[in-house]
């Protein structure tokens, strides 16, 4: 493994500002494709991008957009996002996206939160922020044509009477654009802000910076050869989709295959229109691909690298029927990015991948890599530990602490910490949450909320969450946020919302317990229907159950830990364990 000050050194040299990646391959290589937006085929080079979202910036800057501003994108065009990010940047300005399936009370505490000095969105949000618009503090809405990135993009209308809130058709805005200020860019300037669910009360807007963005993808592309194809259908309002997929593409002077949803029926279609050969596959993707009937052709793909998040126990069985020679895996998280990395060889010398297919870098050559960026190299045949993340990142100091922060021995589970060994390597703050900002951050260690174990051979292993929330279809979900959404309903009294191990996938569900105000009654698909009008679906509890009164503690605190256990024995009853 090299040393850290030769790594991070390394890493200065690539540059440190993805926006100036940007400009550099426009300069070099003009014509070559960056992004192909597989939704419409279209294909746009470093050119493209550069003088699409220059544009934008132009017509930003006409409505007063400037360094320190917050940019809204609310959007389920993986496009219009892009094109967004670029321009808010080119002003000094902050990427915030939401997420889009977001409503209600959900939606509007996110972009009122963010304080933005416009909103970008298209026609098909318009019914949901009519209907919390006059609660949004906004002055400008920017809204794209309906189908953006076709030959015929459609209306920029939004459809609905906005009172308070000038809207602006892309079209107008672009004629009406202004001269780009030349805006410097520092390392340490904050670049974005993504939510992650809170556990004990709203999402907090995560606060990060250019340096965090270069940080978080140095080893992701570092371990890509220089002409590669990433297969892209996350959402970009993740780090996981805009930063380990569309940004390290961008470093590396790569191309992006960017798809708006993942799709288990297009999925290899999709691969093979793009070429592509390497992407990132989330929890229940890994059992949704392995459900389509095995063909005597499922090697013959691209694909010769895969992220696992997290790393499924069938790891070996998927990369062997579809051919990946390797499975990547670790540890990633929104406020401190990339903190554990390994790399399991699937096929040792012999090919998985297709030779005549294979476009990757040379496969002794990248595991050389993975050893010189301080990650590991593991044989797929072999036993691995669940929740194996590999070696931890050389940027970040790392400890696993008990309930007053002090570090536990070899094979101690407690609470994953990190320090950054160099600056810039970790979130800057929870936006307009300071205390939320000083507790995470307690004893000059920032606290994950996850809990860990290191093993006697340096490695580390993922345990379990800590507090409040879940992960449902790829997403944190809050336990808190669940229960505010259902106790609005006039009949409830009081909610209780717990995970239970997913159906499909190693995830969560989430089960519900419901205790109702006096004298009322309130069937299940009632409760169902409320919860579909005000929650996105991976939201929505997979359980409801109505109960008498919540079991609580003397101080008053719910005892969700009988209701999990209540779930659990109900279920072991029903499979008759």
């Amino acid at each position: 493994m090299m040393e850290r000050s030769d790594l991070f050194e390394h890493l200065l040299e690539e540059g440190d500002i993805a926006l100036h990646k940007l400009d550099e391959w426009a300069d070099e290589t003009p014509d070559k494709t960056f992004i192909y937006y597989g939704e419409t085929g279209l294909g746009l080079s470093f050119a493209d991008v550069r003088q699409r979202s220059d544009a934008l910036a132009a017509g930003l800057a006409s409505l007063g957009v400037a360094k320190g501003d917050r940019v809204s994108v609310l959007s389920s065009n993986s496009l219009v996002a892009t094109i967004s990010m670029f321009a808010a940047w080119r002003l000094g300005a902050l990427y915030a996206p939401h997420n889009f399936n977001l409503r209600g009370q959900l939606l509007g505490y996110q972009i009122n939160d963010t304080g933005p000095a416009a909103l970008i969105t298209d026609p098909s949000f318009g019914e949901p922020l009519a209907e919390i618009e006059g609660e949004l503090d906004l002055d400008h809405v920017v809204v794209f044509p309906e189908s953006y990135g076709s030959e015929s993009p459609g209306n920029e209308d939004l459809g609905v009477a906005w009172n308070r809130t000038a809207c602006h058709p892309l079209s107008r805005l672009l004629e009406n654009g202004t001269a780009i200020p030349d805006v410097p860019l520092d390392p340490h300037d904050p670049a974005t802000i993504i939510y992650t669910s809170g556990t004990t009360g709203p999402a907090k807007g995560v606060v990060l910076g250019h340096r965090w963005i270069n940080q978080y993808s140095f080893p992701l592309r570092n371990m890509d050869g220089d002409d590669e194809v990433l297969y892209c259908d996350l959402p970009l309002y993740h780090v996981g989709g805009v930063y380990a997929l569309l940004i390290r593409a961008l470093w590396k002077g790569n191309t992006v295959g960017l798809w708006n949803r993942f799709s288990p029926n297009d999925f290899w279609n999709r691969i093979a229109r793009c070429g592509a050969t390497s992407c990132i596959l989330m929890d229940v993707m890994v059992p949704w691909l392995m459900g389509a009937p095995a063909r005597s052709d499922d090697r013959a793909n691209t694909l010769y690298k895969v992220h696992m998040q997290p790393l499924a126990a069938s790891h070996h069985e998927v990369a062997r029927r579809f051919g990946f020679d390797f499975v990547s895996c670790g540890f990633g998280q929104t406020e401190s990015g990339c903190g554990f990395l390994a790399i399991i060889d699937q096929f040792g010398d012999e090919h998985g991948t297709p030779p005549e297919l294979y476009r990757g870098m040379p496969k002794q050559e990248l595991r050389e890599r993975i050893e010189y960026l301080g990650g590991m190299v593991v044989e797929g045949t072999g036993p691995i530990p669940k929740g194996f993340m590999g070696l931890a990142n050389p940027f970040l100091e790392v400890a696993i602490m008990d309930d007053t922060d002090n570090p536990l021995p070899v094979g101690e589970v407690g609470q994953i910490a990190f320090r950054p060994r160099t600056p810039g390597g970790i979130m800057q703050q929870y936006l307009n949450k300071p205390d939320a900002t000083l507790k995470a951050w307690r004893n000059l260690w920032f606290h994950t909320g996850d809990a860990g174990v290191r093993d006697a051979d340096g490695t580390y292993r993922f345990v379990d969450r800590i507090g409040g929330y879940f992960r449902v279809r790829g997403e944190n979900v809050s336990s808190f946020e669940v229960e505010s959404v259902l106790n609005t309903h006039p009949k409830i009294r009081a909610v209780a919302a717990v995970p239970v191990p997913a159906r499909v996938g190693s995830e969560d569900d989430i089960a519900v317990f419901v205790e109702l105000s006096d004298d009322q009654d309130m069937s299940e698909p009632e409760l169902r229907a409320y919860a579909e009008k005000q929650m996105p679906k991976y939201m929505q509890p997979a359980y409801v159950r109505f109960i008498e009164a919540l079991p609580i503690t003397p101080t008053n605190k719910v005892q969700k830990y009988l209701l999990k256990k209540s779930i659990l024995e109900e279920s072991d009853a029903l499979r008759g364990h």
